[in-house]
């Protein structure tokens, strides 16, 4: 969407420019901004202050605990924690689309164009923007060099001897991930360029889109009457801004390859750190018309003015042949890659970059086992493979520019879907690639079952899906670092297993696996202060661990709570099952996973105290909402119980198991007249039925069960849980309060409202909006008919995350309607994809609908002939 832009100027090249040589116009819809633009509103992130004095006083032994713990494992174990409450990450309102397949790392480019946040290291982010990493524009006229300049509108305080200060009005930025595109138009020049950022993301591809590499083309468009020689210079150091940039050893080389009939050349950056050594790559396509030049190594400090000078006198650099000198510790070594082409006038002309890395074994934190990423089935994992990475990309990018335009088309296309929401539905994916996001081989002596096996009610050893498809994890967020966070999964797993399913799938085998297996190492809980074991058997885990440590053979990082009494994680283990069994239909994962479905039932039968059909929770913060107390039975975790159980008859059925089908029936039937009795006010279900003064609050999420139940195709008629008319009549309630009442209607729904139109301000999380399940509460109103209220919904926080407070490709967990926002770059948001199941949903029934009246018709036409 187009913010403040400023100079008309700017505002009349961001709605003209179209690169019509190549065909690639930069597309109307995404995220646009112009390069000069500050935003207005500078937020900070949640502190303790932020909290009350009643939750500060409810909390002091969480606060203790938390700190005694804090100061272990930063001061003695010299880790990271998964969640650092003092040093939370401050608003910086820079970011772009992130660089890279999905699973290979990320390098994250700013919408000024500055390489800013790193992610190479599985699961640790450092962010830090490296000065040296710029691209560089010549102009040449007649033989003399007309104009020079770093496409940067910073002004550093090194790199002196470099023209810095490019008048930002004069460009934008715009971005439909997995693509990105930045418009400079040259003052004075008449030349305009355009550089297309493409990265090979790519739905049900299960290859290409592994590949850690991205492409930048230069597109150059001369308006002059006179014809130039023009130059792009991208400079990149040898590292990512790390300490370790300066350890010593590193080395960078020359390469040329030719394969195929097509040639790239360019320059090998090798970081020779002695965990996780990775090479960066910077290359070109050689053509006829194109000459390819290179700088070996430059040191990154000082003017620089040599490597400047360099490139002014003729538009091209110097090209030692030979590889330079491993770095001396404490200095850095940077590489230049350029690429001259002549333009005629009135003409255009392309150049073509790649960036790749390659980092093919990883090791976690704890260095105990060796993983190999997933690229690697193509590209080897001898740390050979930046070459034929760069060859490839180079020489395949088109291609996939056809895939993402063609999957991305039809939505573009539909004039009845708002702008914002195709920004939202696009860029939000962001956070598949980076979100951490590791994607390996499994090792041929992994055991994903736990070690039980099928007839003790486990899993394959080695699922085919596994197999064939690798292991895939995410974190909850860049600064919550527990991958697979499942009780937030829940939300976001809607973008993974309708563009990626067979992760997805793979996934839930690991979260069975784990099922099954226990770990009764005692350790201390921080909110309640007592001990309990790691992992309890037969039970959800809240995540598969921490990258700093070992994930998959060490779950459950998060130690505030004892997960396993939450009652929230087998109950959406068993929701997803079935909803991935009706958008994929492998009935192999649906007969594996049934047994595991049924412990986790068992297990959470427990719950209900009373033996009326419907679970209580416990007084405690004891589901996703972990700084939310809830007691009795819940509208959230009820809800989510009597979908469970909808589910479970629907599966007992398909399994042809009458017994198991006819016993969660009747919990069912039971527990659907309780969840009605004791939470239903006549207007919408109460947050809780404990009687306390802020009871009846009005949750936004309230509806979770039924959007999984419609998500999941189960209509009606399907073991009816929730009465259509309570379902609108209670999503009416949090339109009208939650979103309409808060804020202007203008920033989504609040988490919790009182019946009088007030936050509900019981909890650090009852007054919070939290994005990933606003786009869940959407798309349950879109199932619902509600599509208007749906799309005000959800608009209300797109506009304030991506154009209010500059959170572009960091979308945090959670905001307040003033001064704070908590957890940027979180999973939960990818939740908008639900949006897009239940509009194709709706489509999909009005189309039948039609058809069938349309059948109807033919029939009774048919019947007439064949009477007469």
């Amino acid at each position: 969407m187009t913010s403040d832009w400023g100079e008309k100027s700017t505002a009349d090249l961001m709605s003209r420019y179209v690169s019509k040589e190549t065909g690639y116009e930069v597309p109307k819809e995404g995220w646009r901004i112009c390069l000069a633009h500050e935003f207005k509103e500078k937020r900070k992130p949640f502190q303790a202050k932020d909290v009350s004095l009643s939750n500060v006083l409810e909390h002091v032994g969480l606060g203790i605990r938390y700190l005694k713990w804090w100061y272990k494992k930063t001061q003695v174990e010299k880790k990271a924690p998964f969640i650092d409450m003092f040093r939370a990450q401050p608003l910086r309102q820079i970011y772009g689309a992130p660089l890279g397949g999905i699973g290979g790392g990320t390098i994250t480019r700013g919408w000024r164009g500055e390489f800013c946040r790193w992610q190479l290291n599985p699961g640790m982010y450092h962010y830090k923007t490296v000065t040296a990493n710029q691209f560089t524009v010549c102009l040449r006229r007649g033989g003399q060099t007309v104009y020079q300049q770093v496409l940067s509108i910073e002004r550093p305080p090194t790199l002196q001897g470099w023209n810095w200060g490019y008048c930002g009005e004069y460009a934008f930025y715009h971005a439909l991930y997995p693509r990105a595109w930045t418009v400079y138009h040259l003052p004075g020049q008449n030349v305009t360029l355009t550089c297309r950022q493409v990265s090979p993301v790519i739905p049900h591809d299960y290859q290409d889109s592994s590949l850690p590499a991205a492409i930048f083309v230069w597109d150059i468009e001369n308006k002059n009457d006179y014809a130039l020689e023009v130059s792009i210079m991208f400079t990149m150091v040898n590292g990512s801004g790390h300490k370790d940039d300066k350890s010593g050893g590193h080395w960078n080389e020359p390469f040329h390859l030719e394969k195929d009939g097509e040639a790239v050349s360019g320059v090998l950056l090798h970081h020779c750190t002695t965990v996780n050594p990775y090479t960066l790559c910077i290359a070109a396509r050689e053509q006829p018309d194109r000459e390819v030049s290179h700088q070996t190594a430059f040191s990154p400090k000082g003017t620089c003015s040599s490597l400047w000078s360099d490139l002014i006198t003729d538009g091209r650099l110097d090209s030692p042949t030979g590889s330079s000198p491993p770095t001396p510790k404490g200095e850095k070594v940077a590489a230049a890659l350029a690429v001259s082409c002549s333009v005629a006038a009135q003409g255009h002309n392309t150049v073509e970059f790649c960036l790749a890395w390659d980092m093919p074994k990883i090791t976690f934190g704890s260095r105990e086992r060796e993983h190999v990423r997933r690229y690697t089935r193509y590209f080897g994992s001898k740390g050979d493979a930046s070459p034929t990475l760069s060859h490839y990309a180079l020489t395949h990018y088109r291609q996939w520019e056809r895939s993402i335009e063609e999957w991305q088309r039809p939505i573009l296309q539909d004039s009845s879907l708002p702008s914002w929401y195709k920004s939202a539905l696009f860029n939000e994916l962001y956070f598949v690639v980076d979100g951490g996001t590791v994607w390996t081989e499994l090792p041929e002596d992994t055991d994903v079952s736990g070690g039980v096996r099928s007839e003790d009610g486990g899993l394959p050893a080695q699922p085919d899906v596994v197999k064939e498809y690798g292991r895939f994890a995410y974190l909850e967020g860049q600064e919550y670092r527990m991958y697979n966070t499942y009780d937030v999964h829940f939300y976001a797993s809607f973008a993974l297993v309708m563009l990626w399913p067979k992760l997805a799938l793979s996934l839930q085998y690991d979260i069975a696996g784990s099922v099954v297996q226990k770990d009764p190492t005692e350790r201390l809980h921080l909110m309640s202060g007592r001990y309990s074991p790691v992992k309890a058997k037969n039970v959800v885990p809240h995540d598969i661990g921490d990258p700093d440590d070992e994930p998959w053979q060490r779950v459950n990082a998060y130690l505030i709570h004892d997960t396993a009494d939450w009652k929230d994680l087998n109950l959406k283990f068993v929701l997803q099952v079935y909803r991935d069994f009706h958008l994929t239909q492998d009935t192999q994962y649906l007969k594996d996973m049934w047994p595991v479905c049924q412990a986790v039932m068992e297990s959470e039968m427990k719950f209900d105290l009373d033996g009326d059909g419907l679970i209580e929770n416990s007084g405690y913060a004891d589901q996703t909402y972990d700084g939310w107390t809830v007691t009795g039975p819940s509208a959230y975790c009820g809800g989510l119980w009597l979908a469970s159980l909808c589910v479970m008859c629907k599966m007992a059925q398909l399994v042809d198991s009458e017994e198991t089908y006819q016993r969660y029936k009747d919990i069912l039937d039971r527990g659907s007249a309780a969840f009605d009795k004791l939470l239903w006010n006549g207007k919408y279900y109460n947050y809780d039925s404990s009687g306390r003064d802020l009871s009846n609050s009005v949750m936004s999420d309230q509806c979770a069960g039924h959007w999984f139940l419609k998500a999941s195709g189960l209509g009606e008629g399907d073991y009816q849980a929730f009465p259509k008319d309570k379902i609108r009549s209670a999503l009416k309630s949090v339109f009208d309060l939650n979103v309409m009442s808060f804020a202007g209607g203008q920033m989504g729904a609040v988490n919790g409202m009182r019946p009088e139109g007030v936050a509900d301000r019981s909890s650090v999380q009852s007054d919070e909006v939290w994005i990933g399940v606003v786009y869940g509460l959407a798309a349950t109103m879109i199932h619902e008919g509600m599509y208007e209220e749906g799309m005000r919904t959800a608009e209300g926080c797109y506009r304030t995350v991506w154009e209010r407070l500059g959170m572009a490709f960091q979308t945090p967990e959670a905001y307040c309607e003033k001064g704070i926002y908590r957890s940027l770059a979180y999973m939960r948001p990818l939740s908008v994809w639900a949006m897009q199941l239940a509009l194709s949903t709706s489509a999909k029934d009005q189309s039948t609908s039609a058809q069938n009246g349309a059948s109807d018709g033919e029939q009774g036409q048919d019947l007439g002939v064949n009477q007469s």
